[in-house]
């Protein structure tokens, strides 16, 4: 490849791994850690040690664990919500190493960009998840879980096979993100808020003839 194809096929890496971090942190490991050992992907030096089979091995097994717990209404958004400090920081170093052997500035540019997209990517599946789960049938639930899981496999896919397809398909995600993630929070405030008066969390306003009355006693 040339400089240029060079280029694009390392940042659509960096932003793919990092995207998919966001979303299935142990899926993407698996991917990169099972194409890298088979030789259909060809890491940078900084990621190899995604092909030892003690870390394939370890990425397989949480995936699994991942794989029923994510198909659980509640047990999901709690999931979700206690790999923020997994998924973010891991989505960093994913792309500080896809980026290769570069100075250190670049590498740190890069593990923000990386951390970034991974919180944009955790955001909105955690948030549009803990919306499915207001409705109490799994099937939507299941629906939504296992179209992830395809669209990590697909996402990388495309990043390590069609790196230009990826980034304009990335560049729509982030402007789709950008314009759903400000509702998704305005849902989710309502639902909180609705949670804690149900659960007598947040007391009702006093009223004011109440106060009155209570004055005049």
């Amino acid at each position: 490849m040339n400089g240029y194809e060079t280029l694009i096929a390392t940042l659509a890496l960096t932003m793919g791994s990092s995207w998919a971090s966001g979303i299935n942190l142990y899926a993407a490991l698996l991917i990169l850690g099972l194409g890298g050992a088979t030789g259909n992907i060809a890491l940078p030096n900084e990621l190899a040690v995604l092909e030892n089979p003690f870390v394939i091995g370890a990425a397989a097994v949480m995936y699994l664990i991942q794989f029923f717990a994510d198909k659980i209404p509640g047990v999901d958004s709690i999931w979700d919500a206690a790999h923020t400090f997994v998924r973010i920081p891991a989505g960093a170093m994913l792309a500080a190493g896809a980026v290769g052997d570069v100075s250190p500035a670049l590498e740190i540019a890069a593990g923000i960009l990386g951390g970034g997209t991974a919180a944009t990517s955790h955001a909105t599946k955690t948030g549009t998840r803990l919306m499915i789960n207001t409705s109490p049938e799994p099937v939507t639930n299941w629906t939504a879980s296992i179209s992830e899981d395809l669209m990590v496999i697909a996402g990388l896919w495309t990043a390590l096979n069609h790196p230009i397809l990826f980034i304009i398909l990335f560049i729509g995600f982030i402007g789709l993100a950008i314009w759903l993630l400000p509702k998704l929070w305005t849902l989710i405030r309502g639902l909180l808020m609705k949670m804690a008066r149900f659960l007598r969390i947040t007391s009702p306003p006093v009223s004011t003839g109440d106060s009155v009355g209570q004055e005049e006693k």
